[in-house]
């Protein structure tokens, strides 16, 4: 693993402390500044041939100053002296002719972070064109050969990202961290007789060796496109749905947004006012875990400094707290909860089922592999999206579906999970095996 030197780490971390002075200079009273430089390769291939080589290198600052509980902010890719200050003017003239707003400014100095563990978030992989070509030709190839039904292809790619982050404020914050991300995707067309379908697999970590192989991202690929072959429409009926694991992060991504403060302060949340009522049956627990090393989601602090913290949402059912940054925290009278930015690593509890086994508790019912559409109502928490998945009887899957609807009220999905399986999917800052609720409209022929 190489190390945070890769980066100009000293010149960015001098011009933010540079920006925060110049804000005080111009008559800010406090300031926050945030600095990066990124860089990556992409390549994508089609049809055994190279389509894409991108190389990606980046930069930028973004700037907030504040004249009491007036905001101005202003940002720029150019870090030379002068754009820098420019950047700062723009921003206090923005300040001065903003609206006082009572809840505005930085966190307290008391809650932001003053230790820095190594969460292990940095690990580069030099991969170059030529190899990024054969790794993505090889997951292509294996995803062609596996199944004569498969007959097209949208293609493969595969990235390498780094990149370098500085946070700063006039409060005497001043940190910054490298990081990488990685990732390999294909998506192929399968046909039989009249039915075309396609589908893709996908696979991301923050190392090398944490990519699924590209000849098994490759396959699995083929295999949801074979799977998916042959799918017809079901009757309008009520029955038990299953979301599987990587449709299921989602589902919980529904909740995350209902407790979020620029929802609950604007009074926009079907779950407003929820704080200490029970929301999901007893058995569950959903909590952050921001110190897990190597995970996408893990940070020793917020996008505003805060330090994070290892937290119940949800414990025994009862919702436990809601998800903030300093401002929402302020306008709800209440203490920021560290999730400027979002959440870090939400972890949904497995039981001790599998999918298979989830499938066998559900009998007959819907298993769910695909969403469409955001018919997401967090006022009322009416539920409406485009599915397709598949149709189960006994605990065995039957046939593909599609061109359905599912639909249902949050509040009451969440209270009707019956059980969470153990396929969690880790690859993002949602972790969660797929989701057995007890029952949902589905709306077809």
């Amino acid at each position: 693993m190489l190390g945070d030197n890769d980066f100009d780490t000293a010149r960015l971390e001098n011009l933010a402390a540079f920006v925060l002075n110049e804000a005080a200079a111009q008559g800010a009273t406090a300031a926050e500044a945030g600095l990066s430089q990124d860089r990556g390769l992409s390549v994508g291939v089609r049809l055994g041939e190279v389509e894409t080589i991108e190389h990606h290198r980046s930069q930028g600052l973004g700037i907030t100053v504040y004249f009491g509980q007036r905001k101005g902010s202003a940002s720029t890719t150019d870090l030379g002296p002068q754009a820098l200050r420019e950047s700062v003017t723009a921003a206090c003239r923005i300040a001065r002719y903003a609206a006082e707003d009572e809840f505005a400014g930085l966190p307290e100095a008391g809650l932001l972070a003053t230790q820095f563990p190594d969460l292990s978030l940095y690990h580069p992989w030099s991969l170059t064109p030529e190899e990024g070509i054969r790794h993505a030709l090889a997951c292509e190839q294996a995803a062609l050969n596996h199944d004569a039904a498969i007959t097209n292809s949208e293609g493969a790619s595969i990235s390498t990202y780094s990149g370098y982050r500085v946070l700063g404020n006039s409060l005497g914050f001043l940190h910054g961290y490298a990081s990488s991300r990685h990732s390999l995707s294909c998506s192929v067309i399968g046909q039989r007789g009249d039915s075309m379908q396609r589908d893709d697999w996908w696979t991301v970590a923050r190392t090398q060796e944490g990519l699924e192989p590209a000849e098994a991202v490759g396959i699995k690929a083929a295999e949801r496109t074979v799977q998916r072959l042959g799918a017809r429409s079901l009757t309008t009926r009520q029955c038990p749905v299953v979301f599987a694991a990587d449709v299921a992060g989602g589902f919980f991504g529904h909740f995350i947004a209902a407790i979020r403060g620029g929802n609950l302060y604007r009074k926009s949340s079907f779950l407003l006012d929820s704080l200490g009522k029970t929301v999901f049956p007893d058995f569950l627990h959903i909590h952050e875990q921001p110190y897990i090393p190597g995970a996408l989601g893990s940070a020793a602090y917020d996008g505003e400094g805060v330090r994070t913290r290892a937290h119940d949402l949800i414990k025994d059912g009862i919702l436990e707290s809601y998800v903030l940054n300093t401002y929402s925290a302020r306008k709800l009278g209440m203490t920021t909860t560290g999730n400027a930015g979002g959440v870090h690593n939400l972890t949904i509890d497995p039981g001790n089922l599998d999918l298979a086994g989830l499938l066998k508790t559900m009998n007959t019912g819907l298993l769910v592999t695909e969403l469409m559409g955001q018919g997401i109502n967090l006022v009322t928490g009416d539920y409406s999206r485009g599915a397709a998945g598949f149709w189960v009887e006994n605990g065995v899957i039957q046939y593909a579906v599609e061109e359905i609807t599912i639909a249902g009220n949050l509040r009451d999905m969440f209270l009707n999970v019956v059980a969470v399986g153990n396929d969690v999917d880790k690859r993002g800052g949602i972790w969660s095996g797929s989701v057995l609720l007890e029952k949902m409209t589905v709306a077809g022929n």
